[in-house]
């Protein structure tokens, strides 16, 4: 079997990723995950996982650096990394949605431009074309929440998942944008060129979602 590498998006999909693997029989010690290693290989040795920023893992794959990488659906369509998806893995389910204050619901027909502030620009500039709204995009890092309740924006576009800290700070989604879930991303080099173990991990990471 050819050694592949898969970069890993480091935070709430790392975990799932790793109980995946491990569930597919493919096991990394837990004195690796455990330390502050960013590069892990399996028992068997027959991969490599690189740890990652979310927003990295398309970067790494698409230049080769990772034969593989798993990510949020989001990511991908921030990025719109030139990558291959041979399988959706289904966990990490989470919601890119509009979210603003309550009670505000009809902010697009009364402002000339409605300011939203995001980490995801480019999601956020198609969705609002698509439909004909005139936007001034704030990107933000981080706790894109306080926005709207300091008056830096009117709407925020984020990734929710329970929508609790939107409830316990005032908010509510307002539109729905996408729906999102971890995706298996390959290079296109590596796939022609790796063809068979990539294939083969495919098909058993696939059966093992399959199973109770």
């Amino acid at each position: 079997m050819t050694k592949l590498t898969i970069a890993l998006a480091k935070g709430r999909l790392q975990d799932q990723a790793i109980k995946l693997f491990y569930k597919a029989g493919i096991y990394v010690a837990e004195e690796q995950i455990s330390s502050r290693k960013l590069i892990l290989e399996d028992k068997e040795k027959n991969y490599n996982f690189i740890l990652v920023k979310p927003t990295d893992v398309p970067v790494y794959v698409e230049h080769g650096i990772a034969d593989l990488g798993i990510c949020g659906q989001d990511v991908l369509l921030e990025s719109i990394a030139d990558v291959h998806q041979p399988l959706d893995l289904g966990f990490g389910y989470c919601r890119i949605a509009v979210a603003g204050k309550k009670q505000e619901d009809n902010l697009t027909k009364e402002l000339s431009v409605l300011r939203v502030a995001t980490k995801y620009p480019r999601i956020a500039a198609e969705y609002f074309q698509q439909r004909g709204v005139a936007v001034e995009l704030i990107k933000l890092s981080g706790s894109i929440e306080l926005a709207p309740l300091l008056g830096l924006a009117d709407r925020i576009v984020d990734l929710v998942e329970t929508g609790r800290t939107l409830i316990e700070n005032g908010l509510e989604i307002k539109e729905i944008v996408s729906e999102t879930t971890a995706q298996l991303i390959a290079n296109r080099a590596s796939f022609q060129l790796k063809r068979t173990s990539i294939l083969e991990l495919v098909d058993l990471l696939a059966k093992t979602l399959d199973k109770p």
